[in-house]
């Protein structure tokens, strides 16, 4: 691992943060730090302790996304563009959460790095753009499927063929982030979403979030079937002490935030 790719850890080391630290080129994606990227959730998926894992960029931008000028000079089209060890894969298959915290730019292939995280955040300097038609190249990690199934066809096609930008505000309205917040308060505010992910029952979390990505694209009646025979599997583990135990949890939250001291 290099500083390309900072991991920085708090909620008692639940909570791993990964910043992309390629500043001074808006964190666009050599092959370096793509492999930086790369050894990061690697590793992290290795280490059970982390339940949350939140993504951001050093700098003013998010990611501009691939190294066009390394691109251009033939280096970087020996990159792994999908499947199996590919960066995408990785981050898909985290057992970890991932938040995106979109602090600037999310541009092609800095939006695709987005969309593969379970949601995002962004802070009010956010923008984001699709320019594959521009650059000339096609999406390799999903983002001709995931992002019309986020903001809708009509607004996703008109994202990828004009390449236009999108603001933070009109991103949120659209559904492609879930919160937009000052600068100031973006990682503070990720990191505390991922703490509350972090509190959470790590079987059940994983399950639910399995299902909601299984079923996606599915019937609904095939996508129901999945979450019964799933509650059947997982019920037959889950003891009343455990029960309890989760109960007393979520109760003494309810009297933090009842008190003002917050999740």
């Amino acid at each position: 691992m290099t500083d390309l790719a900072l991991v920085s850890r708090s909620a008692g080391g639940a909570v791993a943060t990964v910043t992309l630290n390629r500043p001074e080129a808006l964190n666009a994606l050599s092959l370096a730090l793509e492999a930086a990227l790369r050894d990061a959730f690697t590793a992290l998926a290795e280490d059970d302790a982390v339940r949350a894992i939140v993504l951001t960029g050093a700098g003013r931008a998010f990611c501009a996304g691939v190294d066009l000028k390394e691109l251009g000079s033939g280096a970087g089209m020996g990159r792994v563009w999908h499947g199996p060890g590919s960066l995408s894969h990785l981050m898909r298959e985290s057992k970890a959460p991932i938040i995106a915290a979109v602090n600037g730019p999310a541009i092609t292939g800095g939006l695709e790095l987005a969309l593969q995280a379970d949601f995002i955040v962004a802070s009010e300097a956010a923008r984001f753009a699709d320019t594959h038609a521009r650059v000339g190249i096609t999406p390799s990690w999903g983002l001709s499927q995931i992002l019309p199934r986020l903001i809708g066809p009509a607004r996703a096609r008109r994202m990828s063929l004009t390449g236009g930008f999108v603001d933070a505000k009109t991103a949120y309205e659209w559904g492609l982030v879930t919160e937009v917040v000052p600068a100031a308060d973006l990682l503070p505010r990720a990191e505390a979403l991922a703490a509350e992910i972090a509190e959470t029952d790590a079987l059940a979390a994983r399950r639910i979030r399995g299902l909601m990505a299984a079923g996606e694209g599915r019937p609904l009646e095939e996508a129901l079937r999945m979450e019964t025979e799933m509650f059947d599997r997982h019920m037959a583990g889950v003891t009343p002490e455990a029960v309890e135990a989760r109960r007393a949890a979520v109760q003494a939250r309810g009297k933090r935030i009842a008190a003002g001291a917050g999740a």
